[in-house]
């Protein structure tokens, strides 16, 4: 694992992505996730930006994602509660059920090969493809090392 690229890439990506006016996402953070690796080996934390994530709520996020029962459940980041309303091969969308945000709130989840991406946005529809395309442009780099 070249830590040292993704903590580069991570920095760079994010001081152009994640912010508040101007920028595409609130908040992101990037899991260190291999599901074909052995369960000694947790899953942790190798960047966020704009949220502390605590490694509790990550436990929970990950079950979600290994029960792989994407349509029937929701998953929670932080005090929200996400709706998956968009499932694609190797990415997933929710929007936020409990939002006191009159636009809305939304998530991504993208996983590669050893990574999983969780992007977060406010808004609807305009703001859902801005944050998708900033995410997409993130896993593509670390796409380029096979991360």
């Amino acid at each position: 694992m070249d830590w040292g690229f993704v903590h580069k890439t991570w920095d760079k990506w994010a001081s152009s992505n994640i912010g508040h006016s101007g920028h595409p996402l609130k908040a992101a953070f990037l899991i260190n996730y291999d599901p074909t690796g052995p369960s000694r080996l947790l899953s942790t934390i190798a960047e966020q930006e704009g949220i502390k994530a605590n490694p509790m709520e990550l436990t929970h996020f990950l079950d979600f994602i290994k029960r792989n029962q994407l349509q029937s459940e929701t998953f929670i980041i932080g005090s929200n509660e996400y709706l998956v309303t968009s499932i694609h091969e190797n990415w997933f969308s929710g929007r936020c059920i409990n939002t006191s945000k009159p636009a809305g709130e939304g998530a991504i989840v993208i996983q590669t090969a050893a990574y999983i991406l969780v992007a977060l946005y406010e808004g609807s529809i305009g703001p859902a493809s801005r944050a998708m395309a900033a995410a997409d442009q993130l896993t593509w780099q670390l796409g380029r090392k096979n991360l």
